[in-house]
């Protein structure tokens, strides 16, 4: 059965059954990769894409259950320009394998339009979920700090 979804602002017609997850939508059938598998069980973030600007795992979201537009890492900035997250992340240099990081800046990215000035423990309850195998916490909170002065 074939689902419309608006994916960075362009519909797609996927023919998968409903239960598929995004995850798989988004990185088989529509090419992409940036999103990320982790864990396939929400426990680690890597997955993480917006869904009408709400941060949500793309691994537990079913395509026939999409609610609005999604936004992926690749959707985030322009063709000409970095998002301020993917440039602070650049200027922290906050990646190290660099696996989980589209699914950290998604995360973030939620957190700063929906706190533009976020604390040290705004950032650490909403990032909690996100996990980073390499330990870049430090790192990514400065970038978030850097992104959130920069707006």
């Amino acid at each position: 059965m074939a689902t419309t979804l608006t994916v960075n602002g362009t519909s797609h017609e996927v023919d998968l059954p409903d239960e598929v997850p995004l995850l798989w939508a988004l990185r088989d059938a529509l090419n992409l990769t940036g999103t990320k598998f982790g864990c396939g069980v929400a426990a680690c973030g890597a997955c993480t894409v917006h869904i009408d600007g709400e941060a949500v795992r793309s691994c537990q979201v079913p395509v026939g259950d999409v609610w609005g537009e999604v936004t992926t890492i690749e959707g985030l900035g322009t063709p000409d320009a970095l998002h301020r997250l993917q440039q602070a992340w650049v200027d922290h240099q906050v990646a190290q394998c660099g696996y989980c990081q589209s699914g950290q800046i998604m995360q973030a990215a939620a957190l700063l339009a929906e706190t533009p000035n976020p604390t040290d423990d705004d950032i650490d309850a909403v990032m909690n979920g996100n996990l980073c195998r390499c330990g870049t916490y430090p790192r990514i909170r400065a970038a978030i700090k850097s992104a959130a002065q920069g707006a």
